[in-house]
């Protein structure tokens, strides 16, 4: 280890050895704030910058990504550590001195060959954060709970058969991930984790899930992906539980029951089980924004699913459903949603059906679905190969509130003018597969736009005057011509959604990404990235993050295939 790095280290209080190929650590690492420095024997000049006996304690020690295979007892010697890093190691078991770390509150031993935790471990009263992914424990010490500052504890993928029942004394915990171990049950007493918002339990053997778990109130993701689930959870307490994963089980019934609770979902993953029927209560699911029902056994569908008002993302595939055809699953979201709104239109219109075109028709009210205007708010003008939209479109509108606009699939090279017309009403409008090169001001005007679709086109860049759109929260622009990413999308914090493949793009700024808070998907696939910055794994809101097709070596396809989570901790790992 080079002076230059303990001398630093000696002002800073924080030592980064990560990566440097050690099988030990160096006695003198242990012993940098006991014995004195190699430049007390030559230096002896007074200089401020000199005065080698005014150092600092060791705070921080990395010892990340290296070959030990134990850690020295004189851990003891570095009493003021309050975050010890040695994750990608090849350690089979920790020190006993650990113990006297009284001021410890991070400790990463995650990705080692632990196969047991040292009961002395628990008398870390300060530890808030312990990583223990990656290893080959197999049981826990049974006095685990005494760790009662405990705020984020990660157990997954290890051989965990069984969970302490003092577990329920961690009221400060707020992520527990258990996720990838060999648990057949929970135990109840974890329902007095009063703190807690995410639990994962994915990649595991539970058939059922205590009841009491129910009475979690702070709960707010939770994960049971994988397991061996046959109906799905009730919660009647977890008031704020967002995100409900329960993908991969054999769940057969979904019960009006299990849903009346969950009225602050946003996400329900529900794919690759054996649903038979949604029931109309679905539709109390008013914040949902993400379901996904894709590989399950379902035939037909509640058309008012076509009503919620939030659902962004509705996933189908792999259903006998007989109602909806194939090619409308594969058009997306929003013409899914608009086609189930029509069908509870077409079943509220039955009996009067819509006029008959006659001779007395007037050319532009055919050409025009007056009746989609009034009745779905929607002006509909797409598939038409036109190159302009016909002023008797607008003209049909008239005082309509009209919410969205369809104008995909023409010829148009611009934005049509009196779109502008419709600002005070319009949050959805699509303008994919057309010929349009470049925005002009009038679309910048819509300030309601939540979605806007300008997927195949010939756009090279965006205006700046984008940035008033303060609603926007879906942009499409997959399959045009930048070249660099549109730099007032970073400008626009509302935005949750930002679809960009399939373009030239060369780089991302990670440090404005980060700012973005509500940013939860990024698809950047089929690109021209050549490398990913490591800060863009500082981006933790993001819950998907495609990098697929693009030429940069790392990450590996390996990394990229085990989803986003994987990847955002592989780049975390890189930040110098």
């Amino acid at each position: 280890v080079p002076q230059g790095l303990l001398r630093a280290a000696r002002k800073s209080g924080s030592l980064n050895l990560a990566g440097r190929g050690l099988g030990e650590v160096p006695q003198h690492v242990w012993r940098i704030n006991v014995d004195t420095p190699e430049e007390a024997h030559q230096n002896l000049s007074f200089g401020a910058a000199d005065r080698w006996w005014e150092q600092t304690d060791l705070t921080k020690l990395i010892l990340a990504s290296n070959k030990l295979q134990c850690l020295s007892e004189d851990v003891k010697l570095l009493p003021a550590l309050t975050v010890l890093d040695v994750h990608d190691n090849q350690l089979t078991s920790l020190p006993a001195a650990l113990g006297q770390l009284e001021n410890l509150q991070k400790l990463d031993v995650s990705h080692n060959n632990l196969d047991s935790v040292p009961e002395e471990l628990l008398q870390l009263s300060r530890l808030k954060s312990l990583l223990l992914q990656h290893n080959e424990l197999s049981c826990l010490p049974a006095g685990f709970g005494q760790l009662v500052s405990l705020e984020e504890l990660d157990l997954s993928n290890n051989r965990l058969t069984d969970i302490p029942a003092s577990f329920a004394s961690l009221t400060n915990l707020v992520r527990l991930s258990l996720a990838c171990n060999q648990l057949t049950n929970l135990p109840a007493d974890i329902s007095a984790m009063k703190s807690l918002r995410l639990l994962d339990c994915s990649k595991n053997y539970l058939e059922t899930v205590p009841s009491k778990l129910a009475t979690m109130a702070a709960l707010e993701q939770l994960y049971l992906r994988r397991n061996k689930l046959r109906s799905l959870p009730q919660f009647p307490s977890c008031k704020f539980l967002k995100e409900l994963h329960a993908g991969e089980n054999q769940i057969e019934i979904l019960n009006a029951e299990d849903l009346k609770h969950l009225d602050s979902l946003s996400v329900l993953e529900l794919r690759d089980n054996k649903i038979k029927s949604v029931p109309d209560e679905i539709t109390l699911l008013q914040k949902l924004e993400r379901l996904d029902l894709a590989n399950n056994d379902i035939s037909r569908l509640p058309y008012t699913l076509g009503n919620l008002p939030q659902l962004k993302f509705l996933a189908l595939e792999g259903n006998p459903l007989r109602t909806i055809r194939r090619d409308l699953l594969q058009k997306g979201t929003q013409e899914l949603l608009k086609y189930l709104r029509s069908k509870i239109q077409d079943d509220v219109s039955k009996p009067s059906g819509e006029p008959p075109v006659t001779a007395m028709t007037l050319p532009s009210e055919s050409r025009i679905n007056v009746h989609a205007i009034t009745t779905l708010k929607l002006l509909d003008y797409s598939e038409k190969q036109a190159d302009a939209i016909p002023d008797e479109a607008f003209d049909a509108v008239g005082n309509n509130p009209v919410t969205t606009v369809n104008f995909s699939k023409n010829q148009l090279s611009r934005i049509p003018p009196r779109i502008t017309e419709l600002k005070d009403w319009v949050c959805d409008v699509s303008l994919g597969f057309n010929k349009i090169s470049c925005i002009s001001p009038e679309l910048c005007i819509l300030h309601k736009l939540t979605h806007l679709d300008l997927r195949n086109n010939l756009l090279t860049s965006l205006p700046e005057e984008m940035e008033a759109l303060t609603r926007l929260q879906i942009i499409n622009l997959s399959f045009n011509r930048f070249k660099v990413f549109p730099c007032v999308l970073y400008h626009i914090l509302t935005l949750e959604t930002i679809l960009l493949s399939n373009n030239q793009v060369g780089s991302v700024d990670p440090l404005q990404l980060k700012q973005m808070d509500r940013l939860g998907t990024l698809d950047l696939q089929n690109n021209d990235l050549l490398q990913v910055p490591p800060e863009l794994g500082n981006c933790e809101h993001l819950r998907t993050l495609l990098l697929e097709g693009n030429p940069f070596r790392t990450p590996r396809a390996a990394i990229l295939a085990k989803g986003t989570a994987a990847v955002l901790e592989y780049l975390r790992s890189r930040i110098p």
